[in-house]
């Protein structure tokens, strides 16, 4: 492609992009700081993808899905799971109704936009495969029916990382369905000061809607049109290559089992969101770097040797990182 023809993306780019702009700062009304999370989860809902979010109580996951939920204007429902959770209590069930002599379909909190999954580590197996279903297929069965889910449809699951008692850990088949796991962290000194500030202004009635999923679909071919050099496409999947036969020592000692081509296809969604974000119409070697961890974090299998050595899967994806060359 040449310059002229990436020139003129980026000035569509320019022209198109104001929403996400809007979007944090209708968000910013209720949510304070934690302006990582909030670019991640606009990122995976512009890609049609999942997240899951690893974090403490208390740091305004909950309250950050529902501010995204409102300023897109679409649905949002929030499950509990618990140990106790039935797959029939997440997708629904298929109940008598005596004076038809017949039975209806009453169907679950999955049939939204925004389905909060909240604490998903603690539902079993059962409940962890219905929702499977649901991410890969956009679609249910109830009894012998099936149903498509609305549409746009995402999860946004949260995790504690330190209460394990009582929790069941996801498979990876359905962890590499998430687009990207993200790690909340606590908020700084000054942010912290302005929670306390406006601890009395919090409030979702004032979030308007900025833009329809209707109209941030209709942005995805100028998203998908944006430049990604050759070398940058080799060096996506050379990276992703490095975490199932990697050359380099230390990595062959920490990685069990590397990640799976949907994480090559993510990153490369990832960095033209990053670059659609910046307002540019091509991909850099950064917008790559700046979305790595997010999404091969969770779709990389650490050895016994890495928990050993007290290595997290972070240190590893930097590891990963300075072992290939950038282009």
């Amino acid at each position: 492609m040449d310059y002229a023809a990436i020139e003129k993306i980026t000035e569509a780019v320019k022209a198109e992009n104001g929403f996400i702009g809007a979007i944090k700062s209708e968000m910013s009304k209720v949510v304070i700081g934690q302006e990582k999370l909030v670019e991640r989860i606009i990122i995976t809902f512009v890609s049609g993808g999942h997240i899951l979010l690893e974090g403490l109580p208390g740091l305004a996951k909950t309250l950050t899905v529902r501010a995204f939920s409102r300023a897109i204007d679409t649905g949002f429902r929030r499950i509990q799971f618990t140990p106790d959770l039935l797959p029939a209590d997440l997708i629904g069930t298929r109940i008598y109704n005596p004076k038809e002599l017949d039975f209806f379909t009453k169907k679950g909190p999955i049939f939204t936009n925004l389905l909060l999954s909240d604490e998903i580590n603690r539902a079993p197996a059962k409940v962890q495969s219905a929702l499977l279903q649901a991410m890969e297929e956009k679609q249910v069965t109830i009894g012998d029916e099936t149903y498509s889910l609305d549409y746009p449809f995402m999860v946004l699951a949260t995790e504690n990382p330190i209460e394990q008692e009582g929790t069941y850990p996801l498979p990876e088949a359905q962890l590499d369905r998430f687009f990207m796991k993200v790690l909340v962290d606590y908020p700084t000194y000054d942010e912290e000061l302005g929670i306390l500030t406006r601890f009395r202004e919090i409030d979702l009635d004032k979030i308007q809607p900025v833009i329809s999923p209707d109209k941030i679909s209709a942005k995805a071919g100028l998203i998908d049109s944006i430049y990604i050099d050759d070398k940058l496409i080799e060096y996506i999947v050379t990276l992703v290559g490095q975490t199932r036969r990697p050359t380099r020592k230390e990595l062959k000692k920490y990685i069990e089992f590397g990640a799976s081509p949907r994480a090559s296809i993510a990153i490369m969604k990832a960095s033209r969101c990053i670059a659609f974000m910046r307002g540019r119409g091509f991909v850099t070697p950064d917008d790559i770097k700046e979305i790595g961890a997010d999404v091969l974090r969770h779709r990389i299998i650490l050895s016994y040797e890495a928990e050993a050595d007290g290595k997290s899967p972070d240190d590893v994806v930097r590891l990963l990182f300075d072992s290939v060359e950038v282009p």
